[in-house]
């Protein structure tokens, strides 16, 4: 793999980790703030968060599986 694509995976994998954490937030704040009234959209931001944290961790795998190949 390339210096120019490791350096877009790289890119990719902050990304994405910027994006679970975004989804994280989200799950934090209907916790913290709109609980217990908020109720019905917890399927469908858990889902939203747990796609996002997967996507992270594929990206992030596939970047290990590079780097470590050199």
């Amino acid at each position: 793999m390339t210096e120019d694509e490791l350096k877009a995976l790289r890119k990719e994998v902050k990304k994405a980790k910027r994006i679970a954490t975004e989804k994280a937030g989200e799950v934090h704040d209907l916790v913290e703030d709109r609980l217990p009234a908020a109720f019905e959209e917890i399927p469908a931001l858990a889902k939203e968060c747990y796609d996002a944290c997967a996507a992270w961790k594929e990206a992030n795998d596939r970047l290990e599986a590079a780097e470590a190949a050199g």
